[in-house]
């Protein structure tokens, strides 16, 4: 139509300090991150202020976060690490291993054979099956293995792919962790967290 005009914008490649303010940004927002990390944890695991005996057990102290770094298991044994590693994995968007994880280990505890099997269809509708919406990273075979053991289902049918999924967290996930600003901020404070 005559009368209308069109206008186009020409984007411009980024110069070098485009680039090195970006990166600035970025560090900044990390750091942001674990500032704000460290305020909701603070917040979720403070409850009292009292000195009584109860108290000064549900403190996160330096040697427990420190601790930490000794290997994932002890990680996971902690209860403050377990939620500072969760919280850290959903961050990355990435937290399906340490979730399926989790259920596999609150499916052990079942003892009814018909919770067990509706327990174990969901585990594998959720984490296992091809396109599953929390889908874990495991080989095809075992994929096929938990298939066929989810039709009867025992304590053990999820095992095989607790162990990959345990050890791809303990290669990936868990060295990412320790390297985050993160845990940095928080092993680098004198009794970080007082619950």
């Amino acid at each position: 139509m005559p009368g209308l005009m069109f206008s186009q914008s020409v984007t411009a490649p980024l110069k070098e300090s485009d680039h090195m303010s970006m990166e600035q940004n970025d560090k900044k927002k990390a750091k942001n991150l674990g500032k704000d990390f460290m305020c909701r944890l603070q917040s979720m695991f403070s409850n009292t202020t009292s000195t009584d005996e109860s108290s000064k057990h549900s403190r996160l102290n330096q040697e427990e976060i420190l601790f930490w770094s000794q290997s994932l298991e002890k990680l996971l044994d902690s209860k403050y690490g377990m939620t500072m590693f969760r919280a850290f994995l959903k961050s990355e968007f990435s937290d399906e291993n340490i979730e399926f994880w989790l259920t596999c280990e609150d499916y052990k505890k079942i003892k009814s054979s018909s919770r067990m099997t509706s327990k174990a269809k969901k585990i594998y509708e959720q984490y296992i099956q091809t396109e599953a919406p929390k889908e874990i990273n495991i080989d095809h075979q075992t994929r096929e293995v938990i298939k066929a053991n989810v039709l009867a289902p025992t304590i053990n049918c999820f095992d095989e792919a607790q162990k990959i999924v345990y050890s791809l967290m303990e290669r990936d996930s868990y060295p990412r962790f320790l390297r985050s600003d993160i845990y940095k901020s928080l092993s680098s404070k004198p009794d970080s967290v007082k619950g």
